[in-house]
């Protein structure tokens, strides 16, 4: 099958190995060393899912029509590479593979042609540099679309990602997004000290602050009337239940997640932005949860914090302290 891959990051890079390796027509778009390097020497991936090499076509922009394209930019990219794509994507299937509540519906709305699906994906991967992707927890992808029950169309391509990664057909994919986002809190920590994800959730005050950030994340999903889809052992009543939980008791659920993570260091999506010099995703991320709080009328000021935090980094290109974050923490 003709397959095309927008973005060729840690998950475009992935995701264009593994299609590749599935014998899959590939093409995929990068720019600046990644493209040259893609163009030099392929892709490799190497960690969870074995060692591939693939040696997929490399452009800047698509010139052919794929039967699929998966979006995997980041999320304040995605609109503006769809558009650039449009005219040889619309009348395609279109996959966004993205963090964030927007993906799908930006698809629907510059592709009016084409069937668009949302896909969660919860592998951890490493860009070490360009062409190069390390896989450092394999996990499964959830392909869906709506708030109702998977259709057959969600199945189709649910089987032909399948063949090259572990792929779940997702019901209820407007709340398996909300329950992603909570899942997603764990990414801003990380990118403002530094550190990662296994060692924020081990430093107990630092925790804290995560699982303040979750909570407001489920409070404001309730808020705007939000059923929760069952993603990573979560689901919509265990996430009502924990949004009362006092902090002590409800650092459970980061705990919980660490513990699927493993050893090797987990860095996050938006710690890898910041390192590459880059702007992080963070405004689609928490800043969602501020958004969405204001329209709830649900306050959100740990969240709010965070974004404001990222930021900081983004502009100064140094890492905050702990005790730091800690501070200003205790100051909301």
């Amino acid at each position: 099958m003709r397959i095309a891959v927008i973005g060729a990051g840690a998950l475009g890079g992935t995701f264009t190995a593994l299609l590749a390796r599935a014998g899959h027509d590939v093409t995929v778009t990068a720019r600046g060393a990644g493209l040259a390097a893609i163009r030099a020497d392929g892709i490799r991936l190497s960690g969870g899912f074995g060692d591939v090499h693939a040696r997929p076509t490399a452009l800047e922009q698509l010139t052919e029509s794929p039967e699929l394209t998966l979006v995997c930019t980041k999320a304040q990219d995605a609109e503006a590479a769809i558009a650039q794509n449009a005219a040889v994507i619309d009348g395609g299937a279109v996959i966004v593979v993205q963090n964030g509540l927007d993906g799908v519906k930006t698809a629907g709305r510059l592709l009016p042609r084409s069937d668009s699906f949302g896909a969660l994906s919860i592998i951890a991967a490493n860009y070490t540099e360009p062409g190069a992707v390390r896989v450092t927890t394999a996990a499964p992808t959830y392909l869906g679309r709506g708030s109702g029950p998977v259709d057959a169309e969600t199945r189709r391509w649910q089987s032909v990602l399948n063949d090259a990664v572990p792929t779940v057909a997702q019901p209820n994919f407007v709340g398996a997004q909300w329950t992603k986002l909570v899942v997603n809190m764990l990414n801003a920590l990380p990118a403002i000290t530094g550190l990662s994800v296994q060692t924020v959730v081990d430093d107990g005050g630092l925790r804290r602050v995560m699982t303040a950030s979750m909570r407001e994340a489920v409070q404001v999903g309730v808020g705007r009337g939000v059923r929760f889809g069952a993603f990573q052992a979560l689901g919509d009543a265990r996430l009502r239940a924990f949004r009362h939980l006092p902090l002590t008791l409800g650092q459970v659920l980061p705990l919980q997640m660490r513990r699927r993570m493993g050893s090797v260091p987990n860095l996050g999506s938006t710690l890898q932005s910041v390192t590459r010099g880059q702007l992080t995703e963070i405004d689609f991320l928490n800043g969602a949860v501020v958004r969405e709080g204001r329209l709830a009328g649900v306050p959100t000021p740990v969240n709010a914090l965070l974004t404001a935090l990222v930021h900081e980094v983004e502009a100064s290109g140094a890492f905050v302290a702990p005790a730091e974050v800690l501070n200003r923490y205790a100051a909301l």
